[in-house]
């Protein structure tokens, strides 16, 4: 990897700033000091600025509690989105895996692993996500076997693959779903009647939102949970 390109990833400076620290000679591989951005690094190469070695990076994986009103993109013009709560240099790098819409609440998962990401959100990868729903009226009593075969959503040629639900109330229900369409789950429910008024994601994959993240919290998976899915 570029030396410049090596810096600017694993700090918070841009690669204009890379060159101004080249440029003093403020930076060094393996103790010899060098202006070169091109230089090519190994990973048993050591770099370090000012005198600083810098730490190789390695992948970082989060899951975060979303509140309403924050959308799942990396930029927006008009509306907050979950990369701005999070505390961590270098967030142009990450990536979200698996959207929720902007009134949906609950685990978004985080990362800089390609390969991750894609096995999460992945249709092939039939990556299992469990919703609590709330909908507008009685749920009706066919409901979890009509999803069990599939249900046509408007504007699609095939039916959904077969979902899981699990009845807890009248208006109340877990889904368990292996794909992830645009507005999958309200749609479902649409398609069988029922307005969903309240959706909240607390499961992917195996891995749970945990309870003590309140809104708009996050905090770094542990090894258990990300090895739960396996790029």
């Amino acid at each position: 990897m570029r030396l410049d390109k090596y810096i600017s990833q694993v700090t918070d400076y841009s690669r204009a700033e890379v060159k101004k620290l080249l440029r003093n000679n403020l930076i060094c591989v393996d103790g010899e000091s060098t202006k070169s951005a091109s230089l090519q690094i190994t990973n048993a190469q050591t770099v370090s600025v000012d005198g600083e070695a810098l730490s190789r990076p390695g992948a970082r994986y989060f899951m975060l509690n979303k509140p309403q009103g924050y959308i799942c993109a990396t930029k927006d013009g008009e509306h907050p989105t979950v990369i701005d709560l999070l505390d961590e240099p270098n967030t142009d790098k990450l990536q979200i895996a698996g959207r929720l819409d902007i009134d949906t609440t609950g685990l978004v998962l985080i990362t800089d692993d390609g390969k991750w990401n894609h096995a999460v959100t992945s249709p092939k990868r039939d990556c299992k996500k469990t919703y609590y729903v709330c909908t507008h009226s009685t749920i009706p009593d066919n409901a979890a076997e009509q999803f069990a075969k599939g249900v046509m959503l408007d504007g699609e040629l095939k039916p959904t693959l077969p979902a899981t639900l699990e009845v807890l109330f009248d208006n109340e229900a877990n889904l368990t779903i292996g794909e992830g369409k645009y507005h999958q789950v309200k749609r479902m429910f649409g398609a069988i009647g029922s307005k969903v008024e309240e959706l909240h994601r607390h499961t992917v994959g195996g891995i749970v939102l945990d309870e003590t993240l309140e809104p708009g919290e996050y905090r770094p998976l542990t090894p258990a949970e990300i090895e739960l899915i396996k790029p």
